[in-house]
């Protein structure tokens, strides 16, 4: 394994986290004046593979999107908010969870959107192959609860490619 195969040191989550924020106008609406379902997963894979650029500190490529679960419309004109972080870390790959809320502009409350987990996979940037991550120090409750959980869905993904 050459030095630059070996692992860096793990990193504590808050290295990745991201918040991005967007406005829903006209052309990002569907015909019912809601935000079309493939503009917010668009957002969704730049928000998650920001995180996961910052973790890896590497280009990133999407490998897969877990299933997106849409839970309310958000409106022209309404404010998006992305916020996104690496949940666990494998050899070369990066599980990222985004969460998106509505938020709303005088009271600052904040509506439920979606959720999605993606997995990307950190390339060497000469080679453009695959290249080690670091791992994740999980430093909260709330982080730990989501290592352990991305654990649980990294397994399943295996053992659904067998």
């Amino acid at each position: 394994m050459s030095a630059t195969q070996v692992p860096p040191s793990p990193r504590p989550v808050s290295d990745s986290k991201v918040e991005m924020t967007e406005i829903v106008f006209p052309n990002d609406a569907n015909p019912l004046g809601n935000a079309m379902g493939g503009r917010v997963m668009h957002w969704i894979d730049i928000c998650a593979a920001v995180a996961a650029g910052r973790h890896a500190r590497t280009p990133v490529v999407t490998a897969s999107a877990d299933q997106i679960d849409f839970h309310n419309p958000v409106p022209v004109g309404a404010v998006v908010v992305l916020l996104a972080s690496v949940n666990v870390a494998g050899r070369t790959s990066m599980e990222v969870g985004v969460k998106v809320w509505q938020e709303d502009r005088a009271t600052g409350d904040r509506k439920h959107v979606a959720s999605a987990y993606l997995t990307f996979v950190s390339l060497d940037p000469v080679t453009k192959t695959p290249r080690p991550v670091p791992g994740i120090i999980a430093e909260t409750d709330e982080e730990k609860r989501r290592f352990d959980a991305a654990r649980q869905r990294r397994a399943h993904r295996l053992a659904m490619r067998k």
